[in-house]
């Protein structure tokens, strides 16, 4: 059975939705392992980078066309690494391990275990206060909030542009699927961020469920707005779609060699587990390509 790009989309927003939400709620449910997150963030880096070499750019070039599409792509992947870089410098929001949030907050770390832990607050001024506890503001995850959201709605338009370029391309079956896994196994983490540093502020267990669920409603809003709104731009549509692929790809690669790798590249253990889930995940994104029909990166011009 062959579904629509319109119904499928309908059907990547709800799952990741409802994924996004159990991610959130997990901080209350279970303790997160520090080795399984670092697993987790090794697999979801290799697949955005797969995700974002594998399909989105060339389906860019592909919808693009003619003389001059592939510097028009890469001028745009650029601009999405740019962006997604100046997000992360400027709202510092990823916030990727749980494991050992509490003994953060509350103890005074030695020196010999800083090493150990490197990089999980993000507060790369960390030399300058190893030796002292960073106590968490009740609005300290406003910050992290508003970078995750502007984040999870340029998810939401990749989302939306690899299945708008479906119906430009006339595909069918089972399309956009890699984007979909990449931002699906994602958004858990980041919906962990938020619910995690609300928690350490002090916000009750009902605020921290209002914020998820917005958070988790972001990705599949700017997805739908993106997919049913393009086509009132008309004659520009098909390059939008292309520029908005190419702009998520700078975005996903931004975020896996920036953000997720350099999480997990200074944790001497485990290595070889962490490596081998990075390839996986690099693995599982060329797979996909055999779920996608046989014209998805061929031009139609």
């Amino acid at each position: 059975m062959t579904l629509s790009p319109t119904l499928l989309l309908v059907l990547y927003c709800t799952a990741i939705a409802g994924f996004s939400l159990v991610g959130g709620l997990l901080p209350d449910w279970v303790k997160m392992t520090h080795t399984r997150t670092q697993l987790a963030m090794s697999l979801v880096s290799g697949l955005m980078l797969g995700v974002a070499f594998y399909h989105l750019l060339p389906h860019s070039v592909a919808m693009l066309g003619g003389p001059g599409a592939t510097d028009i792509s890469v001028q745009w992947l650029m601009f999405g690494l740019i962006t997604m870089l100046l997000l992360l410098r400027i709202f510092h929001f990823h916030q990727h391990d749980f494991s050992h949030e509490e003994d953060h907050l509350h103890e005074p770390q030695p020196a010999h275990e800083h090493a150990h832990d490197h990089g999980h607050d993000h507060d790369h001024d960390h030399h300058h206060d190893q030796g002292r506890a960073r106590p968490v503001s009740s609005m300290s995850w406003v910050g992290i909030a508003l970078g995750l959201g502007v984040h999870t709605l340029i998810d939401g338009i990749a989302l939306g542009a690899a299945m708008q370029g479906e119906i430009a391309d006339g595909a069918s079956g089972l399309v956009g699927v890699g984007v979909f896994l990449a931002i699906f196994l994602h958004k858990p983490l980041d919906a962990m961020s938020i619910t995690t540093v609300m928690a350490a502020g002090g916000w009750s267990r009902s605020a921290r469920a209002i914020n998820n669920v917005v958070f988790a409603l972001m990705c599949p809003l700017g997805a739908l707005v993106f997919f049913f709104g393009v086509d009132l731009l008309v004659d520009s549509a098909d390059y939008v779609v292309a520029a908005a692929l190419a702009f998520s790809a700078g975005a996903f690669i931004c975020i896996a060699l920036s953000d997720l790798l350099p999480e997990v590249q200074f944790h001497s253990h485990d290595r070889t587990r962490l490596t081998l889930a990075f390839l996986l995940g690099i693995g599982v994104a060329f797979a996909i390509g055999a779920l996608e029909p046989a014209n998805f990166h061929l031009s139609t011009h």
